[in-house]
């Protein structure tokens, strides 16, 4: 039996709004994440997933009601992340309302965390995001909002989580983000073929063949953000054209 590939709307939060930028530069304002969320679903949105952009480098907590007025419009499943650096965090995103909780940043410092947030609430819980900027022999893993290198290759990183206990890898081409040139599909590819998990691929959409190209890369899902945010297209219209050539969608 085939998987229905998703199709997840990204809302970046900041300040209690929805905004984006390129390479998680140059924020800009685009919209109310609560009208924004409820939109998106009913378009067709398979999950909604919610970052707090400036959580951790604002050294804080993701702002909790933010994430309890979206869960109140939404019967899909909610991701969360942005300041996680606990499993009590974890803990209460979700009960705020998240279905799954992304790591990131504190994750790279202390990939024990993982494992911690798996054993308690369930792998399927546990998504590891993962902000990859492309270099001369592969990737490597940014933290940060993309402000600080790691040395750590995204391969590798991925594949490690993925046996201490990610359920899920949310796969971010900083070098794409914003830009609509199309997701990295090397990048995809090369994740996806030594991990066990779902990998969702994000950064870089503009049309609905980058979808398609992206989900025939390996991807079991794309995020999308500024194509929705900007108006151009709805995420009825990515699914129809992601039926049209021959992928599983749900309605």
């Amino acid at each position: 039996m085939t998987l229905a590939s998703r199709v997840i709307p990204c809302l970046d939060i900041k300040d209690g709004r929805v905004v984006k930028g390129v390479k998680f530069q140059g924020l800009r304002d685009a919209g109310d994440p609560v009208a924004c969320a409820g939109l998106y679903e009913r378009q067709g949105a398979d999950e909604i997933v919610l970052l707090d952009v400036s959580a951790t480098p604002e050294g804080r907590d993701h702002a909790l009601d933010t994430v309890e007025a979206v869960r109140s419009v939404l019967s899909i499943p909610l991701a969360v992340g942005g300041g996680v650096k606990s499993p009590d965090d974890a803990g209460r995103l979700l009960e705020a309302g998240a279905d799954k909780v992304g790591v990131n940043t504190a994750a790279v410092s202390r990939p024990g965390l993982i494992g911690e947030i798996a054993e308690r609430f369930g792998t399927q819980c546990t998504v590891l995001a993962v902000d990859a900027a492309a270099g001369e022999a592969g990737w490597e893993v940014v933290v940060e909002s993309g402000r600080k290198r790691t040395g750590l290759d995204v391969v590798e990183w991925c594949r490690k989580a993925v046996t201490i206990g990610a359920g899920e890898i949310l796969l971010t081409s900083w070098d794409r983000d914003g830009t609509r040139s199309g997701y990295d599909l090397d990048l995809i590819t090369s994740v996806s073929s030594v991990v066990t998990v779902p990998v969702i691929a994000s950064g870089g959409a503009d049309r609905p063949g980058h979808l398609v190209a992206a989900i025939e890369a390996g991807a079991s899902a794309a995020l999308i953000a500024s194509i929705l945010h900007d108006g151009d297209t709805t995420v009825g219209e990515l699914k129809a054209a992601l039926r049209e050539a021959g992928m599983v969608v749900r309605p």
